[in-house]
C-alpha cells in the first residue's frame, strides 16, 4: 500500500460481508432461545394513570414475567435516565424533570413505555400486551414550542425546562443601535424522524454473576456504566457488545428506558431475554432531531460588513430532556453560531421548551446544522434586502486567510481555512455563470428555477482522546479501537491507515470494536469525530512499536537502536544486511520469548478541535402548477484537510446530502393537537429515494488543520451540515419572483403550492 499522504480510493472491505447477507445485527446477534420483550406504550399524549392491572397478561399463555414501574421500584431500580444540563441565562442552573425507565404515575407522550412483557415468542408478548387494563384521565397536552400551557413536570411549572444565553447582549444591542442596516428574518427548522436503516434493539444474558448487554448503539461505555449503576452490579460484572450496526445518526448514542427493564429481566429469570422495535415503534419512541424555531438579525455597516448578530430561538425537547438534548441548540449550536464570517460581537438565547412529543437529540450533525441554516438563510435574506450578490455579500464577510488562528465570539478558535479559495472552487464547480440561462430555460418551460448557497463550518465534537490497541498475530495484527462504526467504513478506513504507517499488508489486519471486555475504554462514534481520534493515537501507537522494536533488533542488526530507522515498511540500518518488516520483527519477538513486544496500548488527546468547511450549491426547478420541487443540480466543494480515503469521505457526504435535501424537501412530521403522531408510518412520512436525488458534483479544496499532526478534518456529518440551507435558499429563490416571501422547510408539493397561492392572494388584495 502506498504512503498516507497518497490518500488512495480504497473500497470498504466489510461491503464483501453487508451485499452479501453477511452482516450481523443486533437482531441476528440474539442468543438461541433468547425470549421475547414487548413494551405497553401509551396511546395518549399527556394523562394521569389511574389504573394499570396486568394480571391477565401475567397469567397469559407463554409470559414469563410483567414488569411495571412499581415491579422495577421494588427491585430497587428507580433511577431515572440521566441527561446534560446547561445554565440559565442568569446564572443560575435549572434541575431536569425526572425521566423513568416505565411511566410512574402519568404518561407524557405517544409511545412512552408503561410496561414490558417477557414471553416465549414474540406473538405471544404481543398478545400478553394486549390484555394490560391501563386507565387513564386525560390531561392537555402542551404541543407548542414556547413557555406556557398545562405543566408537564411539575418541577418545570411554565414548560420552559432553562432559558440559556450566551454572547455578550449589550455589546450586540450596541451594535444594533448604531447599525447602517438591520435584516430580520424568522426560520423555522423542522422536526424529523431519523429512522435509520436498523431499528434500535437490545439482548441480555445472566450467566450466573455476570450480565451480557448486546444492543445496537453508538458506543458500549456509557450503557456499561448506567447497566452497573441501576442493577447495582459491580463494573466487571457487566459485559457489554455492540455487532454490525445498521445506521445510528446520533440516535442511538444515547440510552434508552427500554434496555434497563430487559437487562433486569434477564436476571431475575435467569433466562437470555431480547428486545428489537418495530418500525412504527421506533418512530414513536426513538429521539427525534430538529425542532426549533429562530428569531434572528443581522446588524451591517455602510459597506454590508456585519457589525452584529442576534439570535432567539425556541426549540422543543420533547417531554422529557434526552441525554444530550439541552445541548443541542445551545452549546452545540453556539460553536459555530458566528460561522465562516468574521462578527464582532453576537448574542444568543435558547429557551428549551417541554412539550407532549417525543424527545429531541442528536441527529447528524447536531446543532451544527441548526446554526448553519440559519446563518445562511440570513445570509441570503440579507443579500435580497442589501441588493448584493449572494455569493459577493459571503466574501466580504468572510474571515481571512491571515485572520487565522481567529477567535470566535463563542469562544471557539479556529485554527486555518481559505474559506474565498473554497467558495471560488464551487463556483466553478456548480456552473453558476450559467445559472442564468438555464433560468430563462426553466421560465420557457413553465418552470421557476432557483439556485441556493451555503457555506457551512462545523466544529467537531466529542471526546478529543481516544484509546487503541494493537496485538501482533502469527500472520498479522488486531487493532481495537475505542469509535464503533455505525455504516461509515470504519474496518477499512482504521485498517487502511494502520497498514500506511505500518507496512503491514492490509489484508493481514483485523479491526476490532464494540466490546467492553476487549477494548477498556473508548469515545464511541459522533460528532464526525471517529476517524482524527481514532488515527491519531494509532499513529501514536505505531511510534511506540517502533521505538520498542528499535531497541529490541538493535544487537540483531548489530547496530546501536538510534541507527535503526523505519520507513513505514522496513527497519533499516546503514551497515546492517538485516532490514525486517514490522511483522517480522513481531514474529523474531514471539521466537525469543518477548511477548511484551506484541501487545502494544495507547491513549492520546487531540491538543484541539478542527473544523471541516465547504460551499454547497443546490439548483431546484418548482412546478408552480403542483408545487413539486426537483432537485436538479448539485455540487458540493469542501475543506476536510488531509484525507485518507477519498472514496469513503465522498460516500460520507453523499449520504449526508441526501439527509439534508430529505429534511429540506420531503420529510414532515406532523402531530394533531391531541398529540398523536400523524406521520408514523412510512405510508405517511417519506424518505429521500435514490431517484430524488441528482449525480452529485463532489470535490475537496484541502487546508489541512494545524490541530493534528495529521492535518485532518472530520466529514461524517458535513454533508447534512450544508446541504439543508444550500436546498432551501434555493427553493426561497425559486419562489421569490411570486412574491414568496417566507419559505420554511419541508417543501413538500403542498406546501410549496399552498405559499404560492397565499402569495397571489396577498398581491391581489
Amino acid at each position: 500500500m502506498d504512503k498516507f499522504g497518497k490518500s488512495q480510493p480504497v473500497k470498504r472491505v466489510e461491503d464483501v460481508r453487508f451485499l452479501t447477507g453477511h452482516g450481523r445485527y443486533i437482531d441476528d446477534d440474539a442468543p438461541e432461545g433468547a425470549l421475547f420483550a414487548c413494551f405497553l406504550r401509551s396511546p395518549v399524549a399527556h394523562a394521569d394513570i389511574t389504573g394499570l392491572d396486568v394480571s391477565e397478561a401475567r397469567a397469559a399463555v407463554g409470559v414469563h414475567l410483567v414488569l411495571t414501574a412499581a415491579d422495577l421500584a421494588e427491585a430497587g431500580i428507580t433511577s431515572g435516565l440521566p441527561t446534560v444540563m446547561v445554565p440559565n441565562r442568569d446564572g443560575t442552573k435549572s434541575e431536569p424533570p425526572r425521566r423513568p425507565l416505565l411511566a410512574e404515575g402519568r404518561v407524557r407522550f405517544v409511545g412512552e413505555p408503561v410496561a414490558m412483557v417477557v414471553a416465549e415468542t414474540r406473538d405471544q408478548a404481543k398478545d400478553a400486551a394486549e390484555l394490560i387494563e391501563l386507565d387513564l384521565e386525560d390531561r392537555a397536552p402542551h404541543m407548542e414550542t414556547r413557555a406556557g400551557g398545562e405543566a408537564i413536570h411539575e418541577t418545570v411549572p411554565d414548560n420552559r425546562a432553562f432559558d440559556y444565553g450566551l454572547g455578550d447582549e449589550a455589546a450586540t444591542a450596541a451594535a444594533f443601535d448604531s447599525a447602517a442596516r438591520v435584516v430580520r428574518l424568522t426560520v423555522e427548522n423542522s422536526r424529523i424522524i431519523s429512522n435509520p436503516m436498523e431499528a434500535r434493539g437490545c439482548h441480555a444474558t445472566w450467566n450466573g454473576d455476570r450480565l451480557h448487554f448486546g444492543f445496537s448503539g453508538q458506543g458500549v461505555w456509557q450503557m456499561k456504566d448506567l447497566l452497573s449503576k441501576f442493577l447495582g452490579l459491580d463494573a466487571d460484572a457487566v459485559h457489554v457488545t455492540t455487532p454490525d450496526v445498521g445506521g445510528g445518526f446520533g440516535t442511538k448514542t444515547m440510552p434508552y428506558p427500554e434496555y434497563f427493564p430487559v437487562a433486569h429481566a434477564a436476571r431475575v429469570l435467569g433466562k437470555p431475554v431480547r428486545w428489537f422495535a418495530e418500525r412504527g415503534e421506533g418512530m414513536l419512541s426513538d429521539n427525534a432531531g430538529r425542532d426549533l424555531v429562530s428569531e434572528a438579525e443581522l446588524a451591517f455597516d455602510e459597506d454590508n460588513r456585519i457589525t452584529g448578530y442576534r439570535v432567539h430561538t425556541r426549540f422543543n425537547l420533547g417531554a422529557y430532556l434526552s441525554g444530550f438534548g439541552p445541548l443541542m441548540q445551545t452549546h452545540l449550536f453556539s460553536r459555530v453560531l458566528t460561522g465562516v464570517y468574521d462578527i464582532p460581537t453576537a448574542w444568543l438565547r435558547s429557551e428549551g421548551i417541554v412539550t407532549n412529543t417525543t424527545q429531541v437529540d442528536a441527529y447528524r450533525g447536531a446543532g451544527r446544522p441548526e446554526a448553519n441554516y440559519l446563518l445562511e438563510r440570513m445570509m441570503d435574506r440579507a443579500a435580497r434586502e442589501l441588493g448584493v450578490d449572494p455569493w459577493e455579500l459571503r466574501r466580504i464577510n468572510f474571515i481571512k486567510p491571515q485572520q487565522f488562528p481567529y477567535d470566535t465570539v463563542s469562544g471557539e478558535t479556529y485554527d486555518v481555512g481559505d474559506f474565498s479559495r473554497v467558495l471560488t472552487r464551487a463556483a466553478e464547480a456548480a456552473d453558476a455563470g450559467g445559472f442564468a440561462s438555464r433560468r430563462a430555460q426553466s421560465e420557457a418551460r413553465g418552470k421557476l428555477r432557483g439556485q441556493g448557497i451555503c457555506y457551512y463550518i462545523e466544529s467537531i465534537l466529542g471526546a478529543p482522546n481516544e484509546d487503541v490497541r494493537i496485538e501482533f498475530e502469527e500472520d498479522g495484527a488486531v487493532i481495537y479501537v475505542g469509535t464503533q462504526s455505525n455504516g461509515q467504513g470504519h474496518e477499512t478506513v482504521f485498517a487502511q491507515f494502520l497498514s500506511d504507517q505500518s507496512g503491514i499488508p492490509v489484508d493481514k489486519i483485523r479491526v476490532v470494536q464494540g466490546d467492553s471486555d476487549l477494548i477498556a475504554k473508548g469515545g464511541g462514534t459522533g460528532g464526525s469525530r471517529s476517524v482524527t481520534v481514532q488515527a491519531n493515537v494509532t499513529l501514536v501507537a505505531v511510534e511506540q512499536i517502533v521505538e520498542a522494536f528499535r531497541t529490541f533488533l538493535a544487537p540483531e542488526m548489530g547496530v546501536d537502536p538510534q541507527a535503526i530507522s523505519f520507513d513505514d515498511e522496513r527497519f533499516r540500518a546503514e551497515g546492517s544486511n538485516l532490514t525486517p518488516t514490522m511483522l517480522e520483527a513481531a514474529q523474531m519477538a514471539r521466537e525469543t520469548g518477548r511477548g511484551d513486544l506484541l501487545v502494544h496500548a495507547a491513549t492520546a488527546t487531540l491538543p484541539a478541535r478542527s473544523f471541516p468547511n465547504g460551499a454547497h450549491v443546490a439548483e431546484v426547478e418548482v412546478d408552480p402548477e403542483t408545487g413539486e420541487v426537483t432537485l436538479d443540480r448539485y455540487s458540493v466543494v469542501d475543506d476536510f484537510g488531509n484525507l485518507v480515503n477519498p472514496l469513503l469521505v465522498a460516500g460520507q457526504v453523499h449520504g449526508g446530502i441526501a439527509q439534508g435535501v430529505g429534511q429540506a424537501l420531503y420529510e414532515r412530521v406532523a402531530y394533531d393537537e391531541t398529540g398523536q403522531l400523524l406521520t408514523a408510518s412510512f405510508m405517511d412520512y417519506a424518505m429521500p429515494r435514490a431517484d430524488n436525488m441528482p449525480m452529485f458534483g463532489f470535490d475537496t479544496e484541502p487546508v489541512p488543520s494545524t490541530a493534528n499532526q495529521l492535518g485532518m478534518k472530520g466529514c461524517g456529518e458535513a454533508g447534512t451540515v450544508g446541504s439543508i440551507a444550500a436546498t432551501a435558499n434555493a427553493v426561497q429563490d425559486a419562489l421569490w419572483s411570486r412574491g414568496v416571501r417566507q419559505a420554511d422547510i419541508p417543501f413538500t408539493p403542498v406546501r410549496v403550492w399552498e405559499m404560492l397561492r397565499g402569495a397571489e392572494a396577498m398581491a391581489a388584495e
